[in-house]
């Protein structure tokens, strides 16, 4: 794409989108072109937010580091680069550990992660792939490690990111400084690129 499909939203008059921006630059460290982009309708984007929120809340044992991770991997099936450096990032802002970061690609195969996290992050790939491939022998494997509660948290995380990897490829949303340097930090060794989210 020659530039993103709509331009984020710039209006330091709007009190709302300004309100927006600070309380992204203290989570993420900057807020997203795509909030700016889904506050043109604000609806959608306090939608979001809220729904956000919802699906981070941490009720059982499914840690914020884990949930980021999810976000990644589903974002990696789908193949939203976009996505992937925005969950990198957050993953190492909300305290996974460096070889959980450095290893999420071999999950499957790594020390890194334990017998529960890759049942996680199993049903994580299986639940973004489409068609969609959640079985009884995922299905299983998941209730083995993790109670009803803790598996409707995975796939609030997975159906989020589900959105957001589609806003995010078809708006076609510039990726921000910030996430770059993530994605090459933790993604770059194994191909990831910026990819048609980047305009000169």
């Amino acid at each position: 794409m020659q530039q993103p499909l709509v331009a984020p939203k710039e209006d330091p008059d709007d009190m709302d989108l300004q309100k927006l921006i600070a309380f992204y630059d203290e989570t993420l460290g900057f807020c997203p072109n795509s909030v700016k982009t889904m506050h043109i309708r604000p609806k959608i984007a306090y939608a979001f937010i809220e729904m956000n929120k919802a699906v981070m809340e941490n009720q059982g044992r499914v840690t914020s580091a884990l949930k980021r991770l999810i976000g990644y991997v589903t974002s990696h099936v789908t193949g939203c680069r976009y996505c992937q450096a925005h969950t990198i990032r957050a993953a190492e802002r909300y305290g996974a550990e460096q070889s959980q970061l450095e290893q999420v690609w071999e999950y499957q195969t790594s020390d890194a992660f334990s017998e529960a996290e890759k049942a996680a992050l199993d049903f994580a790939v299986a639940s973004a792939s489409v068609p969609n491939a959640v079985d009884d022998a995922i299905a299983q494997n998941l209730r083995t490690y993790w109670d009803e509660g803790e598996i409707v948290e995975m796939l609030g995380v997975i159906a989020l990111f589900g959105f957001l990897n589609r806003w995010n490829d078809s708006m076609g949303t510039e990726m921000e400084e910030g996430a770059i340097e993530s994605g090459q930090t933790f993604l770059a060794v194994k191909g990831w690129t910026v990819g048609k989210h980047r305009y000169d």
